[in-house]
């Protein structure tokens, strides 16, 4: 049986499959995720995790006052005089750009102020200043803070200031670091975005999507924000005690610290903010702000701009509408399998981009095929089940046309007796006396409704004993024992057969003897070899057995009626069936011609 393909239902999961992925495609390609960000930076943790961290970076330093600054300097905050004296040795130590991760938000002393101002005042030098976003601030691609916490007006007067801010997921791991600011005073550069400018010696030309350093383009998100690539645990970027440089100035270039963007900021314990990060919990904030840096100079971050997004979209609209044309044409199982297969390949695509440098999105490609391959997995299964049921259901019904366990055999093997083959069988005919005298009496109804009897009363003395019907002709019926199989007791179950239906037939004409007035039954019985075949055209078959064994049990039908008997039985059948006290045996042998044989037969009859 053939279901419609294109129906209704597989119309609407199809127009499912292109809308839902292309709704969510159209979200994301312009930052408007919502939850499945949450899910998209979970799933990046693990695949950063599996590319593994990135190698130290050779631009970028972090110089860190820690535990052992603290302690060694009495405290925190520093004296501004040690901070002066921290950034003229970092110069001392070949520092080609310093970025101060301290906000200097308050007045100090005039003597401590101004001999930080004038450490300050080199023209290689950057300070933080905070963007303050208050609760329930509407969302932007570019930040907006409501307010900005600046240097105290000297230091924001004199040394280039950028803010420190971070782009951090719901669950506060830091993801993106912003290059633009919209404040109330207008476009301000973060902290990062400063920090390079200086070290480059030069503000990088920043486009739509771009950001020029150097001869080459860094590409970067939605809104300017640059995707971080972390460089391990904490240590992963080069980190230098502040004490070291605060203990005495260096009489020659560090090796660690020339030539590089050195980042001061706090690492001591419970002093300086810290972020959870792929391979870390507690990674220092101004790793993090070195992290973003050096992605920008040395391009290790990760690369998702519009042109990535876009791949994200398609991605989600060819794995929904694949899914859904393998759930339509193949084989229920085999769709699921590549549908599950396919999404396992985007999964396995996504981490190897993430150590290629791009990120792919994982969440928003399975969102967007999940459903749509759900619902067209529902509609499979309806139709399948519903075409199923009709298989049934037709099969039922072919099955009542043929014998049951030829129906079985043909269904098992389709191929059955598509070449003949010869066995031995057993044949059994009957028919009733003085059937056309009654069905001139009775009519149409009246005669349909005694061969209806007279076939269930065969059926049920015959099928117990594994006999089959091959054929009902009108009050007589054709019955072979060793089909489908041939068996060794295949001649005592026609034999115990052709008894049972004698005595039922006879039991049930008694009965109602007025109502149709038959005169008897008559059965004929042969065992023999036989041809078992199909015949008739290709498209319309039937089994049959054919040969002299079956023309033989036929012809037997006349012996008894010209002998007055109710069952002619060859000696072939009776040898081969066995003794049996159960059977009596005949009221006479005789040897008799057979019309259409040379060769006489000794027959048993039986009234």
């Amino acid at each position: 049986m053939r279901a419609r393909l294109i129906s209704p239902a597989f119309l609407l999961v199809l127009v499912f499959a292109l809308a839902w992925p292309g709704w969510l495609g159209w979200r994301h390609v312009h930052g408007l995720g919502g939850p499945l960000d949450r899910i998209e930076t979970t799933t990046l943790d693990w695949r950063v995790l599996l590319a593994g961290p990135l190698p130290p970076p050779e631009t970028v330093a972090v110089v860190a006052i820690d535990d052992e600054t603290i302690e060694a300097e009495g405290g925190y905050p520093l004296d501004r005089r040690l901070m002066a004296r921290l950034v003229e040795n970092l110069r001392a130590a070949g520092a080609k750009a310093i970025a101060i991760d301290i906000l200097f938000a308050d007045a100090g002393e005039p003597a401590e102020d101004a001999a930080l101002l004038e450490a300050l005042s080199g023209g290689d030098v950057v300070i933080a200043g905070a963007g303050l976003f208050d609760h329930g601030s509407a969302a932007s691609l570019v930040p907006r803070p409501d307010r900005v916490l600046w240097p105290q007006g000297t230091f924001a007067q004199a040394v280039p200031v950028g803010l420190v801010n971070v782009s951090s997921d719901s669950g506060g791991t830091p993801r993106h670091v912003p290059l633009v600011h919209l404040t109330r005073s207008g476009p301000t550069p973060s902290f990062v975005l400063q920090a390079v400018s200086l070290y480059e010696g030069e503000v990088p030309p920043l486009g739509r999507e771009r950001l020029q350093i150097g001869d080459t383009e860094r590409r970067l998100d939605l809104g300017w924000h640059v995707p971080l690539r972390f460089y391990g645990p904490r240590g992963g970027i080069p980190t230098v005690s502040a004490e070291r440089f605060l203990a005495g100035r260096p009489d020659a270039p560090d090796p660690q610290l020339a030539g590089r963007l050195v980042l001061v900021g706090v690492t001591a314990t419970a002093m300086g903010d810290t972020f959870a990060t792929p391979f870390d919990a507690r990674l220092p904030g101004v790793e993090v702000l070195a992290t973003g840096a050096a992605n920008l100079i040395e391009g290790t971050g990760l690369t998702r701009d519009s042109s990535v997004r876009r791949i994200d979209a398609v991605a989600a609209l060819a794995l929904a509408t694949i899914g859904v044309v393998l759930l339509a044409f193949l084989p229920l199982g085999s769709a699921l399998a590549a549908g599950t297969l396919l999404l396992i390949g985007w999964m396995l695509v996504t981490v190897f981009a993430v150590g290629q440098g791009f990120w792919l999105a994982s969440a928003l490609p399975i969102a967007g095929a999940a459903p749509p391959i759900a619902a067209a997995g529902i509609w499979r299964w309806r139709r399948d089940t519903k075409i199923a049921r009709a298989v049934a259901k037709a099969e039922a019904a072919l099955r009542r046309m043929q014998p049951r366990a030829l129906a079985a055999r043909i269904a098992e093997d389709p191929g059955f007796l598509s070449a003949p083959r010869e066995t031995m069988a057993a044949i059994l005919f009957i028919d009733l006396a003085g059937f056309t005298t009654m069905s001139e009496r009775l009519g149409t109804k009246g005669t349909r409704d005694v061969l209806k009897r007279f076939h269930s009363l065969i059926v049920e003395e015959v099928m117990p004993r594994d006999g089959i019907v091959l054929s009902f002709m009108g009050d007589g019926a054709m019955i072979v024992f060793g089909l489908p199989d041939e068996h060794p007791d295949d001649g005592q179950r026609a034999l115990a057969a052709a008894f049972a239906l004698m005595k039922a037939v006879k039991l049930w004409l008694t009965e109602a003897s007025g109502e149709h007035k038959l005169s008897g039954v008559r059965l004929g019985g042969h065992y023999g070899p036989v041809i078992l075949s199909r015949l008739g055209h290709d498209e319309e078959q039937h089994i049959a057995a054919t040969g002299d064994s079956v023309n033989t049990a036929s012809r037997l039908m006349e012996v008894a009626k010209e002998n007055g008997a109710a069952l002619a039985l060859s000696k072939a059948l009776w040898d081969n069936a066995g003794s049996s006290s159960e059977i009596n045996p005949p009221r006479t042998w005789r040897t008799v011609s057979i019309r259409g044989r040379d060769k006489a037969l000794d027959v048993g009859l039986w009234d």
